[in-house]
């Protein structure tokens, strides 16, 4: 997306102090790179029966963690710094930044505690504390294109809310599930919009493309997909529809040719990502039918989509809102390929080595960490100081 520079008659942040409040990205890309590590070494280490002590009660509580978490983490940022390109208006900085972040850390905190329905509460009024401070600057503006991630986001808010209570009674998986699936179509939607753009502005030669009939089918597909996940139509009814998007949204992978892409890691990961929804969509097909375990698609799009997406964008809006160029370096490219490869060995370790299943969830866990743990420690100096071109932000 273009980027657009927002005047500003403040002195920026020294070079040598700290801008970690400058703009969205910052503590929220650190945030989730730290707590995607520490949230997944803990799981692991309850899952192996080597921490001493409950994490987290279940699986259940732990898809919370990182949709609610992590995933809503990396959201947060990325929509608090695109919303002020896109409406030339300010989004939270400073002390309305910190208690945003305080706002957050609050629901990891209880949700490792027995208040749940604070818990509930907390983690509901994150998403919809970040849809109020991007829906001003967009009304401001007049940018009724994006309204729908405040709509998205109120979902999300809404989502959590029932997640937490469920908790109480009721079936958490089909509201995790909901949860997924609002995260599934903001992927779908923003693949569509930069993967095509940045395919095309770093890669010289290659002419990715949109079908303008392929388009409508790819986007709702997925919102029928939630649909029917929310109402709990019948096998055959999600059998149709995952069907259906899979074929969609590999169309639309194609039309963007990942195959010229391998020699830009920052261009490729994106493709390698949005390949990881068409396959999801397939395994998911096989979980109706009930040829396949439900965790093994979950990841596929938890770790392979989710996981592969954000640290991509994270890594490149990172470099290119603070001054750097866009070009993937070693450590950039191991964190990609750690995190392709977590993917492979849950989904398809855990498919073709039943016997070792506890092997391939211990082994993609720790390729995860090492990913995230990687990705905190490199980029700690680039989010907390100021722009190398003196520019805000």
């Amino acid at each position: 997306m273009q980027q657009i520079e927002i005047p500003d008659t403040k002195p920026s942040t020294s070079r040598t102090g700290s801008a970690l409040w400058n703009l969205g990205f910052r503590p929220f890309y650190f945030l989730a790179g730290i707590f995607a590590a520490v949230s997944i070494a803990l799981w692991v280490g309850q899952y192996a029966g080597y921490l001493p002590m409950q994490y987290l009660p279940g699986a259940a509580e732990h898809g919370q963690e990182m949709l609610f978490g992590y995933t809503l983490a990396v959201l947060a940022g990325f929509l608090f710094t695109a919303v002020r390109n896109w409406t030339n208006q300010p989004t939270p900085t400073g002390a309305a930044l910190v208690a945003f972040a305080i706002l957050w850390i609050a629901g990891r905190l209880l949700a490792m505690t027995r208040y749940s329905l604070l818990a509930a509460w907390v983690e509901a009024a994150f998403p919809v504390a970040v849809a109020i401070g991007i829906a001003v600057p967009l009304w401001r503006s007049g940018n009724r294109r994006n309204y729908f991630f405040v709509a998205l986001l109120g979902l999300l808010g809404l989502s959590a809310l029932v997640v937490h209570l469920s908790n109480f009674g009721g079936s958490a998986y089909v509201s995790l599930q909901t949860g997924l699936d609002l995260v599934l179509f903001i992927l779908v939607v923003m693949g569509g919009r930069v993967i095509p753009m940045f395919t095309n502005n770093g890669v010289p030669g290659v002419q990715a493309r949109r079908h303008r009939m392929l388009e409508p089918l790819a986007l709702g597909s997925v919102l029928a997909l939630l649909a029917a996940d929310a109402l709990r139509a019948p096998s055959g009814v999600i059998v149709f529809l995952t069907l259906t998007s899979a074929a969609a949204q590999f169309g639309r992978l194609s039309l963007w040719q990942p195959w010229r892409t391998l020699a830009t890691p920052l261009v490729w990961v994106l493709h390698a990502s949005y390949a990881w929804i068409v396959l999801y969509l397939g395994l998911r097909a096989l979980v109706a039918l009930g040829a396949l375990p439900a965790p093994l698609a979950i990841h596929a799009l938890t770790i392979g989509a989710i996981g592969g997406m954000t640290i991509g964008m994270m890594t490149r809006t990172a470099k290119g809102h603070t001054g750097r160029l866009l070009i993937a370096d070693r450590y950039d490219l191991a964190c990609y390929c750690l995190i392709q490869l977590a993917a492979i060995v849950r989904v398809f370790g855990g498919m073709t080595l039943p016997s070792f299943y506890r092997e391939t969830v211990i082994g993609s866990g720790m390729l995860w960490i090492v990913a995230f743990g990687l990705f905190a420690a490199r980029y700690w100096p680039v989010l907390s100081r100021a722009r190398l071109d003196g520019k805000p932000g």
